[in-house]
């Protein structure tokens, strides 16, 4: 169908040339087989299919509007109202039969009318079409003209005396003018550029270092227009060399570090498009044996190049060349990720060309990074030797390879995967290798398994690639999710880590009562004595002792035998308070949460914590030791009033002292017990249970622990207050040694009066009391309370002050628990209307 319609238009075409070419005089009978016809029907062909479009809008409305004012204002309104009325009839008109690019047709009649106009105003219509021959006489009531235009453009005469003898000799002189102007003709030029293109020097165009450049010598002569188009195409030589060199220097300087698996990659991209350069040159070398046809000539093939035409062949693979050149001179100091990360800043470009030269071009450079990326989150292996990724192993030991065993190395993370993804990538192929090294477990090849199945890529090599990102995203979230949950199940159920955080919270803070409160009372005696006069090994009998004498005995047996003795470094005057200590083994791969620097806060808040319940001992065995001694007291009937008065007066102080220290340990003690520690442990457990990986594990027990730091006062914020409350407990453990004294004195002095009363008449040693009689044992009696009085009331004095110091001091903590300590200490405000009156 396509086929009878072209040749419906080749015979129309056909026929309207002979009509015009039969009305001119000089040829009314000629042939259509003729040479000098089909010719000109030739020119008529290159004239309707060329591209040249109108300089105006295609608008039918507005030219039909031209034409009418046209009409109208020459006085032929007649024909203005005929012509607007055949156009809105012929505009309507639409279906089978009808005109569908009506504009085309209106304007072709403004133009059939504008030449009508110019032949009757004297122009020469042959000017329209020259090769069709029409003379002057053709001209409608003209005459003949001038051979040259009036506006100034020169064409060849259509006059009968110019043959077509006198346009080959204006053809040849125009070669003549060629020659003159140019030294070498264009085929030698053409070679020498395709030459150029492969880095080598032609015979006129040779590289030119004084310019970096190639370019036609300048001993050659040739005219400036084709030395600057010569300069122009040889650009893409320039640039051929400069990859070129790269790409040899650096497989010459590979396995180097500074090359790697990735600038390999990029290498043997860049020679694969070099690859399509050289198919490229090999098909513009087989054409520019072709011989070039001189203008006058018609050439017999398409298949011959020029420069113009050489540089429309040139056109695309100057811009990858180009861009090829930008990524050497941006690489040449980059390696593995950083230099993947600079190729992929290139690709976001609005170009198609260049995007997709980019995307091929990358997918083939990001190939080994991937394949790490693979390899790390599904095997645990880092596969880095020239440390190209943004992953980074080092030597360390074994409780330090989570925490920095592997780091991540920003300077290798490509822009295209976020921060985000690589700390998941990261923590993903640490905890392989936490399970492979530290739990000597081999679960999560499973787990890796299961993870590529659920995200549809595959474990062998190359299932990953550039442009998949939500891909590798999706791996790894799965790949995470499931290995991360595998650790925590090892870490749970196979290592305890729940019932060794209750150990260490029963043993080392104190939690398991009955065992504290025995460990307390077998080992108190022998801690009073010199430091260096206590063996740790008869304190670890001890310890045992404690544990089979409470219900310590029942717990897991590997935990018991995790708790030890330990001494700290002492000096002489240390007493045995003040070194002993307990401690708790941390075995792999639990050292990795229990850190020497985690286990020494534990130290830290043990030795508070047993500070604390030495301070509580005390008081209670004042209260033991004062219970009896307070009944017996009335059976001193026979002393003076004064003494007793005295000795009265001495209980009381004691007792009232002793309560208010007991008030002050007892609701610190619970603040300590309940506030800190059990609340704490609570919010660590809800935490432990919310954690999806060891890092988050880590983090709440590290967030565990520092609150019980900061809320018990071990902080560095809490040091004025710290040292102050440590005042208090050396002020209660001296009023517990002087109450020692006064009850041991009061239990003489009842034996003494007892035993002076029987023995009387005996004579006793020198310088005791019941030698000296009654009189003396109410003297030495009075004098001793006396001594104690003072005592007690320097103690009392010394304890108010700084316990007021304390209270002024809580207020201004940064816990709100501490602020509510403070309430509890003076729920009745006698210490704030005491602090009101001094």
């Amino acid at each position: 169908m396509e086929d009878d319609e072209q040749q419906k238009k080749a015979d129309l075409l056909q026929e309207l040339v002979l009509r015009l070419v039969t009305q001119n005089p000089q040829t009314p009978n000629l042939d259509p087989n003729s040479p000098a016809f089909l010719e000109k029907l030739r020119y008529a062909f290159r004239i309707l299919n060329s591209r040249l479009t109108p300089s105006v809008a295609p608008d039918a409305t507005a030219i039909a509007e031209s034409l009418k004012r046209r009409l109208a204002t020459q006085g032929k309104s007649s024909d203005a109202l005929a012509f607007a009325d055949l156009y809105t009839k012929f505009a309507s008109k639409t279906g089978p039969g009808s005109v569908n690019n009506k504009w085309a047709l209106v304007y072709l009649l403004k133009i059939v009318s504008d030449d009508r106009k110019s032949a009757i105003n004297g122009l020469d219509s042959s000017f329209l079409l020259p090769n069709l021959g029409f003379g002057d006489g053709f001209l409608r009531g003209g005459e003949a003209k001038k051979k040259d235009w009036e506006n100034g453009v020169l064409l060849v005469s259509q006059d009968p005396e110019n043959s077509w003898d006198e346009k080959e000799k204006a053809f040849r002189d125009y070669a003549v003018v060629v020659k003159k102007e140019n030294e070498v003709n264009e085929e030698v030029l053409v070679r020498d550029v395709l030459y150029a293109c492969q880095g080598i020097d032609g015979k006129y165009v040779k590289f030119n270092s004084e310019i970096d450049g190639y370019a036609i010598q300048d001993s050659v002569k040739v005219p400036r227009a084709t030395r600057v188009m010569v300069r122009m195409l040889s650009e893409l030589g320039w640039l051929f060399r400069k990859v070129k060199t790269f790409i040899t220097e650096s497989m010459d300087r590979f396995p180097a570090e500074e090359v790697g698996t990735v600038g390999q990659a990029f290498c043997a991209a860049l020679q694969d498009e070099l690859s399509v350069y050289y198919k490229l040159l090999a098909v513009l070398d087989a054409r520019a044996m072709n011989p070039i046809p001189f203008v006058s000539e018609f050439a017999s093939s398409d298949n011959y190049l020029t420069l113009r035409r050489l540089s429309l062949w040139f056109a695309e693979p100057m811009v990858k060349m180009r861009l090829m050149a930008v990524l050497v001179d941006k690489c040449k100091v980059l390696r593995g990720g950083a230099m993947a990360g600079a190729i992929h800043l290139h690709a976001q470009h609005g170009d198609w060309l260049v995007h997709d030269f980019m995307m091929n071009l990358l997918r083939c450079v990001c190939s080994p990074l991937f394949e790490m990326v693979r390899s790390w989150v599904l095997e645990g292996e880092l596969e880095d030797t020239f440390g190209e990724f943004f992953v980074v192993g080092q030597p360390v030991k074994v409780d330090l390879l989570w925490r920095e065993g592997y780091k991540l190395h920003p300077a290798m993370l490509p822009s295209f995967i976020s921060p985000s993804l690589a700390q998941r990538i990261l923590r993903t192929g640490k905890s392989i290798n936490f399970l492979r090294v530290c739990c000597d477990d081999h679960g999560w090849a499973d787990a890796a398994s299961e993870a590529a199945a659920a995200s549809g890529t595959t474990t062998r090599r190359g299932g990953l690639g550039y442009g998949e990102t939500d891909a590798l995203e999706h791996l790894v979230t799965e790949a995470a999710k499931r290995i991360d949950k595998h650790l925590l199940d090892v870490l749970y159920k196979r290592y305890k880590f729940k019932e060794h955080c209750l150990a260490i919270k029963r043993y080392l803070l104190l939690g398991q009562g009955d065992f504290v409160q025995y460990l307390m009372d077998i080992v108190g005696p022998k801690l009073s004595e010199p430091a260096n006069n206590i063996s740790s090994f008869e304190l670890a009998g001890f310890l045992e002792a404690a544990i089979r004498a409470s219900n310590a005995q029942y717990d897991d047996r590997d935990m018991l035998d995790r708790l030890r003795v330990k001494m700290m470094p002492h000096g002489s005057g240390d007493r045995g308070w003040d070194v002993f200590s307990l401690e708790y083994e941390a075995r792999v791969p639990l050292d990795t949460v229990f850190t020497e620097s985690v286990l020494s806060k534990y130290l830290r808040v043990f030795n508070f914590l047993w500070k604390l319940k030495r301070v509580e001992h005390a008081l209670i065995g004042i209260w033991k030791t004062m219970k009896p001694n307070c009944i017996t007291s009335n059976s001193f009937v026979k002393l003076q009033t004064s003494v007793k008065l005295q000795l009265l007066s001495a209980l009381r102080r004691c007792q009232v002292l002793w309560n208010e220290m007991n008030h002050f340990v007892t609701n610190f003690q619970y603040y300590i017990m309940f506030e800190v520690l059990e609340v704490s442990w609570s919010n660590f457990s809800k935490e432990m249970e919310a954690a999806k990986d060891l890092d988050d594990l880590l983090a709440a027990h590290e967030k565990y622990l520092n609150a019980i730091v900061g809320k018990s006062l071990l902080g560095e914020q809490s040091q004025t207050i710290r040292e102050s409350l440590f005042v208090l407990f050396e002020l209660i453990l001296r009023f517990r040694s002087h109450a020692d004294r006064l009850y041991e004195g009061i239990y003489e002095l009842q034996i003494r009066s007892k035993e002076s009363g029987r023995e009387k008449n005996k004579s006793e040693e020198p310088g005791s009391w019941i030698s000296e009689g009654r009189k003396g044992l109410t003297q030495r009696a009075g004098e001793f309370l006396q001594s104690m009085s003072k005592d007690m009331d320097s103690i009392a004095k010394e304890y108010t002050s700084s316990l007021d110091g304390f209270l002024s001091l809580l207020p201004l903590q940064q816990s709100v628990d501490l602020k509510f300590l403070f309430f509890r200490l003076d729920f009745t405000e006698f210490y704030s209307r005491l602090h009101s009156k001094g």
